[in-house]
Formats: structure tokens, sequence, C-alpha cells
């Protein structure tokens, strides 16, 4: 059998799959726990076999251990000095959620992205001395302030840096908008 067929079988079984399972390992605080631990909880909790439980502990090793917490990614993202961007990136959001219930922030461990369902439309990467963003939005000229993303980030087209929180204007929220909007 597959990887990919046990991981098949085990959500037809439980309605669950790898994120579902990376979510509840945290919860339940295995995500340094050995075999034995995830083979003795999945059979409990959801009557997996040794193999169909192997699987799922090798796909939680092989990402480091269960995935954090949105929340929690995104609060580790502003630790230590990049605190200074939280309350910014904050009222960043509120206004870029205003654009639609479809808006989402996805976390990584060194940005966080800005999601219109599926489609990444923005990132946001903060550091101590000043907060990126970088915008999708093909076809749309650089210009002095929002200048080509360039091998910065390849997933974005233009980035620009804030230093300041003034500089989070009409202007970047009209090119935040318009990234949402192509966003379809």
């Amino acid at each position: 059998m597959s990887f990919q067929a046990y991981l098949d079988t085990i959500k037809a079984k439980t309605g669950k799959g790898p994120d579902d399972f990376r979510a509840l390992a945290a919860e339940k605080g295995l995500a340094s726990a050995k075999a034995a631990d995830i083979v003795a909880w999945l059979a409990q909790d959801f009557g997996l076999g040794r193999g169909h439980a192997m699987a799922i502990y090798a796909l939680l090793k092989a990402n480091g251990g269960p995935r954090a917490a949105p929340d929690d990614r995104l609060a580790k993202l502003f630790a230590g000095g990049k605190a200074v961007w939280q309350s910014q990136f904050d009222a960043l959001l509120r206004q870029v959620q205003a654009f639609g219930d479809d808006v989402a922030v996805a976390p990584t461990d060194s940005y966080a992205s800005l999601v219109r369902g599926k489609k990444k439309f923005a990132i946001v990467q903060p550091s101590a001395g000043h907060m990126d963003i970088g915008i999708k939005r093909k076809g749309a000229d650089a210009t002095e302030r929002f200048a080509a993303a360039g091998s910065w980030n390849s997933m974005v087209t233009h980035r620009v840096r804030i230093a300041d929180a003034a500089e989070v204007d009409a202007e970047l929220i009209e090119w935040l908008r318009r990234a949402y909007d192509e966003a379809r």
C-alpha cells in the first residue's frame, strides 16, 4: 500500500486529513512524542491499526512535528524586536479584511500571507527596523515606492518597505485592494 493510499484510507475512516492530525497532536501535547505514543493515541481515539498510525507518525515527524496553530505562528512572527509592528499589522489587516469576508491570514515562519480564498495576493514580513509588504499585481508597473519584488520573494510582483506607521496610507491600501480584486 502506498503512503498516499494509507492517508486516503485514514481520511475515509476518520474524516480527518494530515492538517487535522497535526492540529490534534499539537492540542494533545504530542509534538515530540515517540512512535509508540502516537500509535496508542490513534488506536484509542480513532481505531487505527499500527500501519495507518505509523503513516500519521511519519507525516508528523517529516514536517518537524505538528504545525503550530495560525495564531501561535503569527505571535511568533511578531515576537522580539519585531513586536513593534504587531499593532500596525493588526490595523492593516482590519482594513484588508474590509475588502471581503474571504480574506484570511496564512502565517509561515518568516511572513504572513494575505489570501483571498486560496489565492495569495500579498505578504507581510516584519523585521525589527521595518515591515516589508509584498503585493501580487501582475502587469502593474513598478514605481519608486512599489518596487519590483525581484528575488526578494517570487510569489509577489512588488515590494514596499514600511519604516513608519504613517506609510500605511490610502495608496498602499489601494494597491492591496487591486491585488485582492485580481485574486479571483
